[in-house]
């Protein structure tokens, strides 16, 4: 039946295992947001289902989004990613300026229809753009450091820019994505320390300097040293993640929710789960992301094999996006590291993430669409394109 299912697989026009995967991880996304924001929605709107409507609202918004750049041929993105990574540093000036400023930080844009993040859109463009590159420098990237080091400026700007929001979390992922897409593309190790070792020194050096964050990653160390004030919202977490214990206490049985823990709905919506469906549940959660990334490194591989450099590399710095993000949220919510602001992909409520991450997977779609139809252009040859260099 395996082998049967594995030869008809073969036939389809995309890989509906992943359609699946994330299909259900929408479902449950969506269900918790209606759970875990019950009790704020009432307070703030007088409407137990407003986060859940709207998050809903971005969902709908995402698939739209999807279908469209899903008929747009890759070759697109990569003759404008240049195009598209300076529209993508222009977002961030602009928030800077006339940006939406929540809890210290200015990191949205208000749109008509719903708060924008431009780190958002800055991590899908940071793929298109590294797939690019790696596209016509593979052969420099693996020899030659020089290659590498001339990333350096138009991903320091990115950097500095980020981090005047600030922006700490996005920062590191948008880092850790960039040096696993130059290893998938055969840099040597050491470019990791090279890559890495400066920015994690520059984030470690702005939170000693910043009484706020410092507070924070002391809080992080030993939140019931303050449970009711700088820990406060760790200790809830674990609470709600304590409480669960094997089996959960059902869907909407949540405690937690109910004012105590606060961003129970976005950065924590990983405790209400597990509080509601306890470690059976979130082990099935990490499966569940675990598959999703099987699925989509697949598609990566395949790429590669029959040549299509650009479009493998997109499908792996799209896995290494979500997986990451997934990893550092968990970890947030268990205790395991100072709380980064970032969500839980395709669960957490927010729409610039739903809406990004749906885009994103639409352009894994299409590379595993023109992979199996055998559309992948020819490789793009170093300098091929005039006046460009990246």
């Amino acid at each position: 039946m395996l082998a049967r299912w594995r030869q008809q697989s073969q036939q389809w026009p995309i890989d509906f295992w992943l359609v699946g995967l994330i299909s259900l991880l929408l479902v449950i996304g969506l269900m918790m947001v209606a759970s875990s924001s019950i009790a704020i929605s009432e307070k703030r709107f007088g409407d137990s289902t407003h986060y859940f409507m709207r998050q809903l609202f971005s969902v709908g918004l995402g698939f739209a989004a999807a279908y469209i750049l899903f008929q747009i041929p890759l070759s697109f993105w990569e003759k404008h990613r240049g195009k598209l990574f300076l529209f993508a540093l222009f977002l961030l000036v602009l928030v800077l300026i006339v940006g939406r400023e929540i809890n210290g930080s200015k990191r949205w844009l208000p749109l008509l229809v719903m708060n924008f993040q431009p780190s958002e859109f800055m991590k899908l463009v940071i793929v298109v753009f590294m797939a690019g590159y790696l596209n016509r420098h593979a052969n420099a990237v693996k020899e030659s450091f020089e290659a590498v080091i001339r990333l350096a400026l138009p991903f320091g700007v990115m950097a500095i820019l980020l981090l005047m929001e600030p922006d700490y979390g996005s920062t590191f992922v948008i880092a850790v994505m960039i040096t696993g897409m130059l290893l998938i593309a055969g840099a040597p190790w050491r470019y990791f320390v090279l890559t890495v070792l400066p920015m994690a020194s520059l984030l470690a050096i702005l939170v000693v300097i910043s009484p706020y964050r410092m507070a924070r990653v002391s809080s992080f160390l030993d939140p019931w040293q303050d449970p009711f004030g700088s820990g406060y919202q760790l200790t809830q977490a674990l609470i709600a993640l304590g409480s669960g214990e094997w089996f959960g206490a059902g869907i909407g049985g949540s405690v937690q929710k109910l004012l105590y823990l606060p961003d129970a709905h976005t950065d924590f919506l990983f405790s209400i789960y597990g509080e509601e469906f306890g470690f059976i549940g979130v082990l099935f959660l990490v499966l569940l992301y675990l598959a999703i990334l099987y699925r989509l490194f697949r598609i990566g591989r395949k790429a590669l094999d029959k040549e299509y450099f650009f479009g493998g590399m997109i499908a792996y710095g799209i896995g290494i996006w979500i997986i990451l993000q997934a990893m550092i949220n968990m970890g947030v919510n268990l205790g395991a590291f100072p709380t980064k602001g970032l969500t839980l992909p395709l669960m957490s409520y927010g729409g610039s993430s739903v809406l990004l991450l749906l885009s994103a997977l639409a352009l894994v779609f299409r590379v595993d669409y023109e992979t199996r139809r055998g559309l992948p252009p020819k490789t793009e040859q170093a300098g091929s394109e005039t006046g460009e260099t990246a």
